[in-house]
């Protein structure tokens, strides 16, 4: 009576389970952003802003012409879907192309609030949820963070007037961004928060550092480690990031042009928080 090891057919067999193993393995090790949104589907994409907007900024318009690829190969190029031949979105695809992406992926959104005082129970004047995909997002922050900000006018130190703002702007947006891209979307329905305070903006994002990060290099120029690299290359491609871990080092060049302390991180395990003092208040 012929064995399992011996068998030719139970050989073929196991070999085949051993490669369906493997293609399973490979799928667990997929970065998260990668992995596809079981309940979602091409209608769920804003396929014609990604024809419009994101090919364009990654292939010239005459290797495009040239290209007979398919919609569903292009997606799948960009990792926006599983596959061509499988075209269910991915997480990264959602967050960058979602018609709604808090409807797979609860808690991958923004919250801002403004308070008037110091301390986290004083009055709220401003609040905001940032949804959406996460140019919406990002716009969205954006606005409030340029309605927030006060900018002074100085006539007598110079012979040209001066524009002074409480906060550098450009340093805050690299880091509300540093926390869209490097924030945990797995296991979490925790927003990124962004609380704007009379002395000081404090931005939260769930999920530690990650990779060679650790909170002794954290920050620190060409240090960098990808826990969304899709969704960090969406990003890039869409104009809203550098890639290329410089995000923190020209939020500091930025603050202390702006005349404010650099800013300060607490990263655990779970999260990082950041505070970024105002200028009239610098922390010393």
């Amino acid at each position: 009576m012929t064995n399992a090891y011996t068998d030719p057919r139970r050989g073929v067999a196991t070999a085949q389970n051993e490669r369906v193993l493997s293609q399973k393995r490979r799928h667990r090790d997929r970065h998260f952003d990668a992995r596809p949104v079981p309940d979602a589907g091409l209608k769920d994409l804003r396929v014609g802003q990604f024809l419009d907007e994101y090919l364009p900024a990654t292939v010239d318009a005459e290797t495009l012409a040239a290209n007979d690829r398919t919609t569903e190969e292009r997606l799948a190029a960009a990792k926006t879907i599983a596959s061509a031949d499988d075209p269910v979105p991915t997480v990264a695809g959602i967050l960058a192309l979602g018609r709604h992406p808090q409807d797979h992926l609860p808690g991958a959104d923004a919250q801002f609030l403004r308070l008037g005082g110091t301390e986290s129970g004083d009055e709220v004047l401003d609040e905001a949820r940032c949804t959406g995909p996460i140019t919406d997002q990002i716009r969205r922050l954006d606005d409030k963070l340029v309605a927030h900000n006060r900018t002074s006018v100085d006539f007598k130190s110079d012979d040209r007037e001066t524009r002074i703002s409480t906060y550098s702007l450009l340093a805050l947006q690299q880091l509300v961004r540093n926390a869209i891209m490097h924030r945990t979307y797995e296991g979490t329905n925790a927003p990124v928060h962004v609380y704007w305070f009379d002395d000081r903006v404090e931005i939260t994002n769930p999920g530690g550092p990650f990779g060679d990060v650790n909170s002794d290099n954290f920050g620190q120029p060409g240090v960098v480690g990808y826990r969304n690299p899709n969704l960090a290359e969406a990003m890039r491609v869409l104009g809203l990031v550098q890639r290329y871990g410089f995000g923190i080092p020209a939020a500091r060049r930025s603050l202390r042009k702006n005349g404010q302390a650099p800013p300060e991180f607490g990263v655990e395990a779970n999260r990082v928080h950041c505070t970024v003092w105002a200028r009239r208040r610098s922390k010393r």
